[in-house]
Formats: C-alpha cells, sequence, structure tokens
C-alpha cells in the first residue's frame, strides 16, 4: 500500500478481501474515506472495476454493508469501489439548515464554483481524477476496462460523470437515478447551490440535458421501483427515455413492481447490474 494510503479495516469476504481506507485529498482538502472489495486473483492479474457511486445522506458504508455484491464480484472478477457522497470534517461548510439533500453527504459529484463550497466540493475531480489514480497505485486494476454505477443522487453521478468523460468508464448503468436534476427540486437546489443560477450550466450535469446536447454512451442499464415515493417528484426517468430514444442511445429501463428506493431494491437486482458490465468489461 501506498504510504499515504491508511488502512481503516480489512476482512475475508465472499472469496476476497473488503477492505476500507483514509486518504488525504487534494481536490477537496479534507480526509477521504473509501472502500473497495477486490477478488481473489492470480498474482500479476489486472482486473476490471466497477465504480458505484452512493446516494443523498450515504457514505461507503451504505453499500459496504447492504448492497451484496461481493459474491458476484468475485464470480465474475470484478473490482468494486465505493467512495464517499462528499467531503467531511470540521469547517467544511454545509447546509445553512442542516437539511438532508444539500451540503454534507450531498455532494451530488460536480466541482463546485460558488462560495462558500468551492473550496472543498470538488466530488467530479475526486471521483473521476485523482481517487482513480491511487487506485492504480495501489491495486490490481485494468484501467482500460471501467464501469460506473450508482443509487438517485449516486445514479446522477455515474450517469452524467459517463456522459461527461467519454472513454474513461466502458459501460454504465444506474439505480433510481435523478435523471434530470435540472428539472426537480433536489437538483434545482443542488445545482443552484453548487454552481450558481445560470441553468444553462446546470445542463453539463444533467444526465437528460447532456443527450439533448450530444453527448452520448453506447448503451445504459437502468432499474427503478414503481413503489418508490420520489420517483414522480424527483427522479423523472421518462425524461431519460425520451432524450434516449431521441438520441438513438439504448436504454433498458426496468420498472420494478412494488420495489421502493431502499436497498432492499438496491441489494435485489445488483448482481443484474453487475453481469451488466462484466459483459462490457470483458
Amino acid at each position: 500500500m501506498d504510504s499515504l494510503l491508511e488502512t481503516v479495516s480489512s476482512n475475508r469476504a465472499s472469496g476476497g478481501t473488503q477492505g476500507v481506507y483514509r486518504h488525504a485529498s487534494a481536490a477537496t482538502g479534507t480526509p477521504m474515506v473509501f472502500s473497495v472489495f477486490v477478488p481473489d486473483h492470480a498474482p500479476g492479474t489486472k482486473l476490471p472495476l466497477v465504480w458505484y457511486l452512493s446516494g443523498l445522506t450515504c457514505t461507503h458504508v451504505n453499500v459496504t454493508d447492504k448492497g451484496e455484491f461481493r459474491r458476484a464480484c468475485a464470480e465474475l472478477g470484478l473490482i468494486f469501489i465505493a467512495p464517499d457522497t462528499s467531503p467531511r470534517g470540521e469547517g467544511v461548510p454545509d447546509d445553512a439548515a442542516g437539511a438532508y439533500d444539500f451540503g454534507l453527504g450531498a455532494g451530488f459529484y460536480v466541482d463546485a464554483t460558488e462560495a462558500p463550497f468551492a473550496a472543498n466540493y470538488r466530488m467530479e475531480t475526486y471521483v473521476t481524477q485523482e481517487l482513480p489514480a491511487l487506485i492504480v497505485a495501489n491495486f490490481p486494476v485494468d484501467t482500460a476496462r471501467q464501469g460506473i454505477t450508482g443509487h438517485s443522487m449516486g445514479g446522477h453521478g455515474a450517469l452524467t460523470l459517463a456522459l461527461r468523460h467519454p472513454g474513461q468508464y466502458r459501460s454504465v448503468s444506474a439505480f433510481s437515478p435523478i435523471a434530470a436534476p435540472g428539472q426537480v427540486p433536489w437538483g434545482e437546489k443542488a445545482l443552484g447551490g453548487y454552481l450558481g443560477g445560470d441553468r444553462e450550466l446546470w445542463r453539463h450535469h444533467d444526465a437528460t440535458a447532456l443527450i439533448e446536447d450530444g453527448a452520448r454512451v453506447a448503451d445504459i442499464l437502468v432499474d427503478q421501483g414503481d413503489a418508490d415515493q420520489f420517483l414522480a417528484e424527483q427522479l423523472r426517468p421518462e425524461l431519460l427515455a425520451a432524450a434516449c430514444a431521441a438520441a438513438g442511445i439504448p436504454l433498458t429501463l426496468r420498472m420494478q413492481p412494488g420495489y421502493d428506493h431502499s436497498y432492499y431494491f438496491i441489494s435485489t437486482f445488483m448482481a443484474d447490474h453487475l453481469a451488466w458490465h462484466a459483459a462490457r468489461l470483458s
């Protein structure tokens, strides 16, 4: 391990090693914690990896404890990486009213430009540049074979980062993504707070708008519960579907009967998503 990377914990699990690590981030100016599952593999082997971006209020812990990904990753030979959702620590600015949908735990995977958030909330740079470099230096990854997925706010992050960084991710999927943040309350609050009032700038961090404006990926898998309490007001997958149809992007949108927004839903379909990524990363 790099001397700059602190091992918080390491446990044998499901035919691999589940680790949690801490490091000092230059991008956010704070300590950052993330988890990595590495399947057993032959010495010298480089493995494909899947990034998982978590949703509002979450840390790496939620999916690490409840995502039920390890067995499938071991069988498919996938490394699984879960970063945090925002910078944290004393002095990191938060929502003035302490709301859950902005500030700590709600970085929205953008690089903020507005004070006081611009100094720390640089989550796009962290997830797409700084953390990948640290992973390459410390884990047996094949950087040419990366996929990205996520849930809710993290689904928004997975879609937008894949669209904004063509060539970095070979596959993309999402669970219950905020599909058009520029048109829903969660996104309007976050994008306005981090990026300012110019809605044209928001389009660069909105999956539906990015596709409408010409960004492309090969294909997308989305699972969405039809009993999700946030479906109609905050998620709006029909807007993503319309944009993909107009752009000719193959979208597999699966409306799952009776499922809500929880990790019961995510864990149920996690193996399907990992198989989707493995097929495209093989």
